[in-house]
C-alpha cells in the first residue's frame, strides 16, 4: 500500500510539471536528490559502522542478556498473557534490549520471531492478539538510550557536540513510550467493554 502511494505521488508530481513546463526542474531535483543521498550513506557508513560495532561488543559482552533479565518484570507487567517460560517471552526481552541500547538492525529481526511465537499463543489466528498489538506499540515508541542513527547524522554534518541529543531521544522516546502503553491499555478496555455489549 505505501509503495502505491509513494508511486501515485511521484507520478503525479511529473505529471504536474509536464502540464506546468517545470519538467527541467524535476529532472534537476531527481539527479541532485539522488547525488545529495549517495554522498550522504557513504559518510554515514564509517559513523554506524563504528556505534554499531560497540553496540555489537557490549551485545557480545553480555549486556543485552543484563538488560534482558532486568527488564523482565516490565515485561511480566506489559505481556500477563504470554507464559514466563515460552520462547515469545524471550524474543520480546531480546527485542525490548536491543531496542534500549539503539541496535535497531538487532531490534526488527528480534520483534519479527516475537512477532511468530506470539502467533503461537494467538487463538483467532485472523485477529492480532492483545500481546501483538503492545509490542507493536512498545517496539514502535521504544525508549532509546543511544541513537546511533541520529548521533551519525549529526557527525556526517560536523556537529560540533553530535551525542548532544541522548538526553532529548531519551526523554522523548520515554514519553512516547508511556503514551503508546497508556493507549494500547485503553483501547484495550474499550475493545473488552465493547465485546461484552455483544
Amino acid at each position: 500500500m505505501i509503495d502505491f502511494i509513494w508511486l501515485t505521488l511521484f507520478l503525479s508530481g511529473i505529471v504536474t510539471a509536464m502540464f506546468t513546463g517545470h519538467m527541467s526542474h524535476v529532472a534537476n531535483a531527481i539527479l541532485k536528490g539522488a547525488e545529495s543521498g549517495v554522498q550522504l550513506s557513504i559518510g554515514l557508513i564509517s559513523a554506524i559502522a563504528l556505534w554499531l560495532g560497540l553496540m555489537k561488543i557490549a551485545e557480545q559482552a553480555g549486556a543485552v542478556g543484563w538488560l534482558s533479565a532486568r527488564l523482565r518484570p516490565v515485561a511480566r507487567f506489559l505481556f500477563p498473557s504470554v507464559p514466563p517460560d515460552h520462547p515469545a517471552m524471550g524474543a520480546i526481552l531480546a527485542n525490548m534490549s536491543a531496542n534500549l541500547l539503539g541496535i535497531g538492525n538487532a531490534a526488527t529481526p528480534l520483534g519479527l520471531q516475537a512477532m511468530r511465537e506470539l502467533q503461537t499463543l494467538n487463538p483467532d489466528k485472523e485477529t492480532a492478539s492483545d500481546a501483538m498489538c503492545t509490542l507493536l506499540a512498545v517496539n514502535t515508541a521504544s525508549i532509546t538510550l543511544i541513537p546511533t542513527t541520529v548521533i551519525a547524522m549529526r557527525m556526517q554534518y560536523h556537529s560540533a557536540h553530535p551525542t548532544a541529543v541522548v538526553g532529548t531521544t531519551l526523554i522523548a522516546s520515554a514519553i512516547g513510550t508511556v503514551a503508546a502503553i497508556a493507549l494500547d491499555r485503553m483501547y484495550r478496555a474499550i475493545d473488552r467493554r465493547r465485546r461484552g455489549r455483544a
